[in-house]
C-alpha cells in the first residue's frame, strides 16, 4: 500500500479536503496524511462543511506540521499550493504538484466546493 502525504501551508483546507477524500475513495490502495509547512493549528469549518455535504467527515482531523511525520516512509508527497510558496521537502521522494487555488481567500462554500472536486478528479486520475 503506498502512503501519500498531501502538503500545503497551513494544513487547513486543500490538504486535509484530499486526505479525507482519499481516505474515503481509495483507502484500499492508499494510507493518505496531510500536513502544512506553517500549520494553522484548525482545520477551517468549511472545509469540514463542504466535506459533510459530499458523505465525508473531517471534523476530527487536526492541522500538524510536516515535521510530525518520517518522510522515509512516505511513498508519494502531492503538494496542493498555487499562488503561495509550496513547501519544500526534502530527500528522495516521488512528488507530484496540483496547483489548486486556496478556498479560503474567498472564503465561500463554493469556492471550497471548486476545491474540493478539482481534489477528487485529480486523485481519481492518478489513483483509479
Amino acid at each position: 500500500m503506498k502512503t501519500v502525504l498531501f502538503l500545503c501551508v497551513a494544513n487547513s483546507a486543500r490538504s486535509q479536503m484530499a486526505q479525507g477524500l482519499a481516505r474515503h475513495y481509495f483507502g484500499d490502495k492508499i494510507k493518505a496524511f496531510s500536513a502544512g509547512s506553517q500549520p494553522s493549528g484548525h482545520v477551517n469549518p468549511l472545509a469540514v462543511q463542504v466535506m459533510a455535504d459530499a458523505g465525508i467527515d473531517i471534523s476530527t482531523h487536526t492541522s500538524k506540521s510536516i515535521d510530525v511525520f518520517d518522510l522515509s516512509t512516505i511513498d508519494l508527497v502531492v503538494t496542493l499550493c498555487a499562488e503561495e510558496v509550496c513547501p519544500i521537502v526534502p530527500g528522495k521522494v516521488k512528488r507530484l504538484h496540483w496547483p489548486i487555488t486556496d478556498p479560503a481567500g474567498a472564503n465561500t462554500m463554493a469556492a471550497f466546493a471548486t476545491a474540493r472536486d478539482l481534489i477528487l478528479q485529480k486523485l481519481r486520475d492518478e489513483f483509479s
